[in-house]
């Protein structure tokens, strides 16, 4: 075995005098080895440490050096932070990877990787094109910040825009570790505090895709990176895209694997089957970092994980299917078109879909992370009732839909504004309906996204929505529905107007793949985790209540994820999280949500500091209106608080 030394805090220094700090693992060699980068801002000292710590433990035993690095303005990094994927921190990984390259420890050769905002500026730096980067590993990432993050979805709003403002403003309130940092740790505390920037207002503020959604989508120029990359996902996550776009885009070498997991590295997913991610990573950089030619490079271009149709459960550990390959990434095929609400007909009809709020009782998060039962989509009846439903013919043998399928409409309004929601689903023999996917479209933005166009109401209009990618078996004797519906509450948030939507024709067009079984990959293989001890269990519980009396409609939902003690730096962590989701069927603008999270980050007889972070939304007819207040204790003496206000133009 590797005799391998862990450094908690090594100083990168950047060109602003900004002092980055970086958990390095170091194999005990004298040969300069490649480096493996991760960069992020949660927190390498509590955030990631326990996931870190087996990861980059394996890459330092196999010939790498590790190096995890906290953003700027977190964990234990100087200065402050200002937005998700800004100029500075794409400045600063260009610096990072140039300082790695150039440390004696380093042969001159780094690769990136990272999951979620690590996966998101892997690809923003590859972008960049660093000298030194010569490889990507992204996972659960996208490459379209406005069409495929958590703040819109198909110019519409998700409800995880305010969600992830919450976390985020929750996530960023801690201080540095005072082993780390020193003396001066509650003084950087307060710094950070008082330049938190106000998030919810921004993000929401930019409703159309404009220059701050073009910065660091790489979708807007492919051909800049030429670090090979390869990219993973969870068809189970809200980024289920990026590899079927990568694959079908990249002139660098590039391969996608799409699994059955939630947003996690596919090793230590809570949906099985996971993999050995650590070995598969190990692979890839071995080709492109120590020019081994083990033929990682030749391995199928795609490979998704096609998952057999369940009966949905509230808490899914496992999901069974098989593993297959493409050579490239599927297709659109051909069209199907509507008729009187069947698949495959032709009967010439009018469909009116009235507005219904209460369509998305059972629509899952955005952000399935395996803290308990809600996460994923439930049975679909209730939702389906309240929407326009096309059903196709039982089909006489199983049959696979790999890629993202399309629907075409020709609708009409009655307002100047509105929303589809179109929903791909398995109906049973018996009539349960599971979601197979989705895709969302804000009528306004029918001509693309980078500006809003009323509706004309009474005219006729032609849309298209993709769908997201999928992997899905169809059972014979199931067959597949396509629903409409004009709103997704809490998925996403409604128009601030009642209106109706007419449908009078329509298609679905299944994507086209080239399908090889495949032998898929070996499981998890078992590791040295870092040592924790839980002083508090966790809990999760999701809630669905309905006034009698009003009507009203209250999602509740609740995750602690406990009180843990590290067992190497004994800091203490706990969070916990509620979020209530209110809306009345009968009027938009009564859709409302506040999201509080609470955080601690302590050490027996040392320190113990706590947030509370309050976010909180109302969606008038044509504004928004946020509220967000962040709160500060030190022991017992309260330290801060702070309240920010807007009403932004819908």
């Amino acid at each position: 075995m590797v005799k391998v030394a862990i450094l908690p805090d090594v100083g990168i220094p950047l060109t602003d005098g900004t002092r980055l700090s970086a958990r390095v693992w170091r194999p005990d060699s004298t040969t300069p080895l490649p480096a493996i980068l991760e960069y992020l801002p949660y927190r390498k000292s509590d955030g990631t440490a326990l996931r870190d710590y087996p990861m980059h433990q394996h890459y330092a035993e196999n010939g790498y050096v590790a190096v995890r690095v906290d953003r700027r303005g977190c964990g234990d990094s100087e200065g402050f932070f200002d937005d998700e994927y800004s100029e500075e921190e794409l400045r600063d990984g260009e610096e990072i990877i140039a300082w790695i390259a150039a440390q004696d420890w380093c042969d001159g050769k780094v690769g990136i990787q990272g999951i979620s905002w690590g996966g998101f500026n892997g690809l923003q730096l590859a972008a960049r094109a660093p000298a030194a980067l010569k490889a990507v590993i992204s996972i659960g990432s996208t490459v379209d910040r406005y069409a495929d993050d958590i703040h819109y979805k198909g110019g519409i709003q998700l409800g995880e825009n305010l969600g992830w403002a919450a976390t985020v403003l929750s996530w960023f309130s801690m201080p540095p570790d005072p082993q780390i940092v020193g003396e001066t740790w509650r003084e950087t505390w307060m710094e950070r505090l008082h330049a938190t920037p106000f998030l919810a207002e921004r993000w929401t503020a930019h409703t159309d895709r404009d220059a701050y959604w073009q910065h660091g989508s790489v979708c807007e120029d492919y051909a800049a990176i030429t670090s090979p990359v390869l990219a993973m996902g969870g068809l189970h996550d809200g980024y289920r895209n990026t590899m079927a776009h990568l694959v079908g885009n990249l002139s660098a070498p590039v391969q996608g694997i799409a699994g059955p997991w939630n947003h996690k590295y596919p090793h230590i997913t809570t949906i099985a089957p996971g993999i050995d991610f650590l070995n598969l990573a190990v692979r890839w950089w071995d080709r492109w970092l120590k020019v081994r030619d083990n033929h990682a490079d030749q391995d199928p271009a795609y490979r998704a994980y096609v998952m057999d149709s369940i009966t949905p459960v509230d808490i899914l550990t496992e999901r069974p299917g098989r593993w297959v390959s493409m050579t490239k990434a599927p297709t659109r095929g051909g069209a199907i078109p509507f008729g009187d609400g069947l698949i495959g007909a032709t009967a010439a009809f009018a469909i009116t879909l009235p507005s219904d709020l209460s369509c998305g009782r059972d629509c899952g998060e955005y952000f399935p992370f395996g803290f308990g039962g809600g996460e994923l989509p439930g049975e679909q009846s209730h939702d389906d009732a309240r929407s326009a439903c096309f059903d196709a013919q039982p089909v006489s043998e199983s049959t696979d839909i790999v890629g993202a399928p399309e629907v075409g409409l020709t609708l009409q309004s009655d307002g100047q504004k509105g929303q589809v929601v179109v929903r791909l689903c398995d109906v049973a023999p018996g009539g349960t309906s599971s979601l197979i996917t989705l895709g969302l479209l804000n009528l306004r933005h029918r001509g693309g996204f980078d500006k809003a166009v009323d509706l004309v109401p009474g005219e006729s209009f032609e849309v298209s929505v993709t769908l997201d990618q999928c992997a899905y078996r169809l059972p014979a004797g199931h067959h597949l529905r396509v629903s409409l519906s004009t709103s997704y509450w809490p998925y996403c948030w409604p128009e601030g107007q009642e209106f109706s939507l007419t449908v009078t024709s329509g298609f679905l067009a299944l994507p086209k793949a080239d399908i090889a079984e495949d032998p898929g990959f070996d499981p998890p293989i078992p590791v040295e985790e870092r040592p924790q001890t839980v002083l508090q269990e966790g809990a999760a519980t999701k809630d669905y209540v309905v006034d009698p009396d009003t009507g009203q409609i209250t999602t509740t939902i609740y995750g602690d994820q406990g009180r843990i003690l590290d067992g190497l730096n004994d800091l203490i962590t706990h969070s916990d999280r509620t979020e209530v989701w209110t809306i009345r069927p009968d009027d938009p603008t009564s859709a409302h949500v506040i999201i509080t999270w609470n955080r601690t980050l302590a050490r027996d007889g040392e320190f113990e500091v706590k947030t509370t972070a309050v976010a909180e939304m109302w969606g008038h007819a044509e504004t928004f209106e946020i509220r967000t207040q962040l709160t500060a204790w030190d022991g017992e003496e309260q330290v801060f608080d702070r309240e920010d206000h807007a009403n932004v133009p819908r």
